[in-house]
């Protein structure tokens, strides 16, 4: 899975082997943020495209995030959420920010969220937007609170977008030192707490024009949603594919004669394959032939949850006792997949979605 050659498969697991695998333990049960990890995939140009295509770009950034979620979740997730920032940028018109900001962005010499979530549940009329823009001489000022906002802190940045005078929208790109924000950290939740995820308050934040990514909102998501969804459907199929790994390594430790007693159970890790071999073909297919058809993603994303549920599921099952002990990577993959459900867009906002497939997902609704 993901074997196109546009990534150094040895070298990326040997980045995973040292800047991640010790710490999988200490970020899941200490909120351990692993910034080193995503600094080395940068520096060694596992975010950049020189000299690809669109579709293999995307395969390559595909491929980061799915083997990085084998192992680590969490830390997946920040991946996809540096890459839609990093996404948002690159489509941008704003030459200043395309100038002096993408580059960082893809060395991974700045590291960046998505602030997104509220917006994206407010063009589905689930939520109201959370933050408001004046506009004021050379910017906005803007004010208002986001609950919870990944991959970020203060030598972080991130993406938003504030209503301005009730009427229209801005999206902007903010620095978590700006004069006016305030960030909180965010931990308690059953899982991702070492994904820096934070509170983010503005209080008359001013964003002048140079960080200014849109004033035509409903036009520019348009552009970029095909990507922000497509990013996140690795999680769920690595988180999947580890699945099927701790199965296959029970049946290969108690054999496959009459002393496993796993055979009996229902769904075997052939059965779960044979589904996320489906589902990476059909996304594969929508990457290369530069569809990015927003029905198909929509689709394969919801069904890579469903499928990833299934996959914990059974190996939970399948791993009995062990798998019932806090910490165990079942256990972890379990709380993963739990993540994954909630993950903006959430299974309910993608089966609204899915259900309304012949209306425009806009701003305007």
């Amino acid at each position: 899975m993901f074997e196109k050659p546009f990534i150094n498969k040895e070298l990326l697991n040997q980045i995973i082997e040292t800047e991640l695998k010790p710490y999988v333990k200490k970020i899941d049960e200490e909120a351990f943020y692993a910034k080193r990890y995503l600094e080395a995939l940068g520096k060694e140009g596992y975010f950049d495209g020189d000299g690809l295509s669109e579709g293999e770009l995307m395969l390559k950034r595909l491929a980061v995030i799915y083997e990085t979620a084998k192992t680590c979740m969490t830390t997946a997730f920040c991946i996809w959420c540096h890459l839609a920032a990093t996404t948002y940028i690159t489509h941008t018109d704003n030459a200043a920010l395309k100038r002096e900001v993408l580059p960082k962005l893809l060395k991974g010499e700045l590291l960046a969220g998505t602030g997104l979530s509220n917006p994206l549940k407010s063009f589905a009329k689930l939520e109201t937007l959370h933050l408001q823009a004046e506009k004021t001489d050379g910017g906005y000022l803007v004010s208002g609170s986001l609950p919870a906002v990944s991959n970020i802190g203060e030598n972080h940045a991130f993406a938003f977008i504030a209503e301005v005078d009730g009427k229209e929208k801005v999206m902007g790109f903010v620095y978590g030192q700006q004069k006016g924000l305030s960030l909180k950290p965010r931990t308690g939740f059953v899982g991702v707490n070492g994904s820096a995820t934070y509170c983010a308050t503005f209080d008359e934040v001013f964003i002048p024009y140079a960080q200014v990514i849109s004033t035509e909102v409903d036009r520019y998501i348009e552009t970029i949603r095909a990507h922000f969804i497509a990013y996140q459907i690795p999680l769920a199929l690595g988180v999947s594919a580890a699945s099927i790994e701790l199965m296959e390594k029970l049946a290969e430790k108690h054999g496959t004669l009459h002393e496993n007693i796993n055979r009996y159970l229902p769904v075997q890790p052939g059965d779960i394959k044979m589904k996320l071999d489906a589902l990476y073909y059909r996304l594969e297919k929508a990457v290369e032939t530069n569809r990015f058809a927003w029905d198909e993603l929509v689709d394969i994303r919801l069904n890579s949850v469903y499928l990833t549920l299934d996959a914990v599921e059974a190996s939970m099952l399948h791993n009995g006792g062990r798998g019932y002990v806090k910490s165990s990577v079942a256990e972890r993959k379990l709380r993963e997949a739990y993540f994954l459900v909630n993950l903006t867009p959430t299974v309910k906002h993608l089966e609204l979605m899915r259900q309304k497939k012949n209306e425009p997902v806009s701003a305007n609704g």
